[in-house]
């Protein structure tokens, strides 16, 4: 066993600090103190590895809504997209343009592309299931594109009728199309852990669907645990198998939370080089192609980690939280993330406390008005019996 190293003076008086904030009994803990407490420990980051920065793209508006029973309407959409990009988000995937007959929450995809309001330096990519849908996306104004591929033969018949060799063939054409017409393409890997249909997923398969997608021109692949059975380990095993094939600055993740694993399968994830995450705004989606899927990871959760690991992310985590409350209350439903619940708990209790200071100092403020009144009333009878 190795000896244990004495902590540092410095590391000493970090631990006190954050000990002393936490401990503070006069004040709630703001957003801003949560960011010094993750400043001051960051220099002893036992997570080495780890990324600098990392971009989040966020699926929300399209794979979170997806499975919506009740339709959305497209005002809220774009006002959730919208609020994304206003937090920062680099990326927010924006509809898909698949037939209505089998998502009909996306039915109006063109209307969202028309009507969107593009802020500068963000990219709102869609989904597009074949040529018919890259042409009429392109037309309606995309300068990125998605493709998607899995890594079961089972789901991939059950998801769009064709084999996974077939799948990929389709998008040949989509994808030669869009590199004449300059339009970024992505890909999409699903069941890369698991199937619904056949269990666990061959790893060296996911690797082959990943290698073909990236080769056939996806910049990036993202590799889906669709149906959120992964753990560290399996993620592990998935991600050493495809980086023998693919770049790992050309992946991505796509982590369900089915059973709680999506942070620490994200984790291990950045520590094996991955640099790219996907999630969703409130924990939104599921895959209506996937029975049991629930979620994908919180986009506020992930951001929570990132930032309290010291990786950089651009992304402003109140106002994400904001959003979440927002589409959470057009939805009808508390929010999935337990990063939003407990801050906007947090923010509950500080609206309680605010409000008791003020109505004490409106009272302190009547009180005096009242013993001045008492006390010029005094003056003025005995001016009158001068």
């Amino acid at each position: 066993m190795h000896a244990m190293m004495a902590p540092s003076a410095t590391l000493i008086g970090a631990i006190r600090h954050t000990v002393g904030v936490l401990s503070t009994p006069t004040r709630l803990l703001s957003s801003s103190s949560f960011s010094s407490i993750h400043t001051n420990l960051s220099g002893y980051n036992m997570f080495t590895k780890l990324p600098d920065k990392v971009k989040v793209v966020e699926v929300g508006p399209r794979d979170g809504l997806q499975n919506e029973k009740a339709i959305v309407s497209t005002t809220v959409k774009l006002g959730l997209i919208d609020r994304l990009a206003d937090a920062g988000l680099s990326v927010v995937e924006a509809t898909s343009f698949v037939s209505p007959k089998w998502v009909k929450q996306m039915a109006d995809h063109e209307e969202i592309m028309r009507r969107l309001v593009r802020r500068p330096g963000v990219s709102y990519p869609v989904l597009t299931p074949n040529l018919k849908g890259y042409q009429l996306a392109v037309e309606c104004g995309a300068d990125e594109v998605a493709i998607f591929g899995a890594a079961s033969e089972s789901f991939s018949k059950k998801n769009i009728n064709c084999s996974i060799d077939e799948s990929i063939d389709r998008f040949q054409d989509v994808v030669d199309q869009a590199h004449k017409d300059g339009v970024a393409v992505r890909g999409y890997v699903s069941c890369v852990v698991g199937c619904p249909y056949e269990g666990a997923t061959d790893p060296k398969v996911v690797a082959k669907v990943a290698k073909r997608l990236h080769e056939m021109g996806c910049y990036e692949v993202s590799l889906g645990d669709t149906i959120g059975v992964g753990s560290p380990g399996t993620m592990v095993r998935m991600l050493d198998a495809v980086m023998e094939e693919v770049d790992v600055n050309a992946l991505a993740v796509h982590c369900h939370d089915t059973y709680g694993q999506g942070l620490s399968n994200i984790l291990s994830s950045l520590q094996m080089g991955v640099s790219v995450v996907d999630s969703s705004v409130s924990g939104l989606g599921g895959c209506p192609f996937a029975y049991g899927a629930t979620g994908n990871v919180s986009t506020e959760d992930v951001v929570y980690m990132l930032h309290g690991l010291g990786v950089e992310t651009g992304i402003d985590l109140d106002k994400l939280v904001d959003t979440a409350t927002f589409i959470s209350q057009q939805l009808g439903r508390p929010t999935a993330s337990r990063a939003a619940a407990a801050i906007m708990a947090r923010r509950n209790v500080e609206l309680k406390l605010a409000q008791k200071e003020q109505a004490a100092e409106e009272q302190r403020r009547a009180q005096e008005q009242k013993e001045l009144r008492q006390e010029v009333r005094h003056n003025v009878r005995k001016v009158a019996q001068v």
